[in-house]
């Protein structure tokens, strides 16, 4: 459930990144590239007809020597082929059908996955000739393409999105607020989902890594319906070593992605490091609700101001979500983790808040009144009318003059007074800015 993914798997130098790029980049606008993995560029989020999806670029694979070309892309396409929900097997149309392009088409069979069959560097109308050998593959009809010029692109998505299933798109349970716990490895997140569930669902070691996949927990309590989501530790990025943990940082992301409220889990004993920042800055462009729980603080030498200096540090390091609200627990012995679902329904209740027009337009005409836009270039912001648009995230869709007219601390200055004006602890909000005449 969630968006559909759709992973890229092909040998090396077919096109791959190539065509992810143009998926991605916002030439064809069919995408927003997506901060976070992207400069590994595995991951982004693309939308095409009314459907929105994910798409894995499964590239980066380059082999020592040609005797291992096959087990490497085995290994590939077999977790790109368990993480997605249709694939794209990219050919090259000059180079021709390779004895390497069989061995993953039968894989490809064998998976029972759908399966769009692309071939690339069809560059003109007098090559697509060369597209007909590539139906010995027995996967279908293949569909020429040149991801270099963009051409047959349309075709192509059509396809790929003939496959999803309108029915799993719209049956996530919406009486289940969904709860992603993303942190490092090792922080205590399977503890405190046992802890949660009163039972020993996620398997808990001390060995880094024991989580590979983003494993769904349901919970009903007397605060609600929750979907508990264990994900992967991510590891800094130099210590990604094997293919089946660089799925994980996947699989992490879509976590977060299909989640309402994210939970940052951090070890009280070490601190935040770049790689948490990075993981909780991803749900923070997402717009995401979010948390952060410092566990293992039973392990912490404490004084009266030690949960401040502690907050103090992680604020400065986290400056840019300091809507997200803190607590403190031990997974280990429980302490304060009867506090964790009162805190995630607060969270999601401000996510999912609907504010009236009218009090809306009243609090941002006084806030122009107290703090009039400043002059870019030439003109001065004019801000007409505003309206809530959607929640979870809730956002706002401004009416102005000239959207680029828009400063960017004075964008900060109205999320500002719409966080003071109405209570979005724990939640991103959105801001949109369109033009329309006077």
């Amino acid at each position: 459930m969630g968006k559909p993914i759709v992973a890229i798997v092909g040998r090396p130098n077919v096109g791959k990144s190539t065509l992810f790029n143009k998926m991605a980049g916002k030439r064809i606008s069919i995408v927003q590239d997506t901060p976070g993995v992207t400069r590994d560029r595995i991951y982004a989020e693309a939308e095409w007809l009314k459907y929105n999806f994910t798409i894995i670029d499964t590239g980066g694979i380059e082999p020592e020597n040609s005797d291992i070309i096959i087990s490497q892309m085995r290994r590939q396409a077999t977790m790109a082929v368990e993480t997605a929900n249709v694939i794209v097997f990219i050919v090259d149309g000059k180079q021709g059908l390779t004895d390497a392009d069989k061995e993953v088409a039968q894989m490809l069979r064998k998976s029972k996955k759908p399966v769009v069959l692309v071939v690339n560097k069809i560059d003109s109308l007098k090559d697509e000739d060369n597209a007909y050998e590539f139906y010995n593959l027995g996967i279908g009809e293949p569909i020429a393409i040149s991801a270099s010029q963009a051409l047959g692109l349309g075709d192509m998505l059509d396809k790929v999105v003939s496959y999803f299933d309108d029915d799993k798109l719209d049956d996530e349970d919406d009486e289940y607020i969904k709860i992603a716990f993303v942190g490092k490895p090792n922080v205590g997140k399977s503890s405190l989902i046992n802890k949660l569930l009163g039972e020993d669902r996620v398997i808990v070691s001390e060995i880094p890594g024991t989580t590979r996949d983003a494993i769904d927990s349901y919970l009903e309590t007397e605060q609600g319906k929750f979907t508990l989501i264990d994900t992967a530790g991510l590891r800094r990025k130099s210590k990604v070593k094997e293919e089946i943990e660089r799925y994980s940082v996947i699989r992490t992301y879509t976590a977060i992605e299909r989640a309402d409220v994210c939970i940052l889990m951090l070890d009280a004993t070490h601190g935040i490091t770049d790689q948490d920042e990075k993981i909780i800055g991803y749900a923070h462009e997402m717009s995401k609700a979010i948390m952060v729980i410092v566990n293992k603080w039973d392990l912490v030498e404490k004084d009266t101001n030690t949960m401040n200096a502690f907050k103090k540090q992680i604020g400065m390091n986290l400056s840019f979500m300091s809507y997200a609200p803190y607590l403190f627990i031990s997974a280990k012995t429980g302490q304060r983790v009867q506090k964790v679902l009162d805190m995630v329904k607060e969270c999601y209740s401000n996510y999912s808040k609907k504010i009236k027009t009218g009090v809306l337009n009243d609090v941002i005409s006084k806030a122009v009144m107290m703090k009039e836009p400043p002059i870019v270039g030439t003109k001065r912001l004019k801000i007409y009318y505003v309206t809530q648009i959607g929640t979870k995230a809730p956002t706002f869709v401004f009416f102005v003059n000239d959207p680029s007219c828009i400063h960017f601390s004075y964008e900060r200055y109205i999320e500002n007074q719409l966080r003071e004006n109405f209570d979005f602890t724990g939640t991103g909000i959105k801001l949109q800015f369109r033009e329309r005449k006077e």
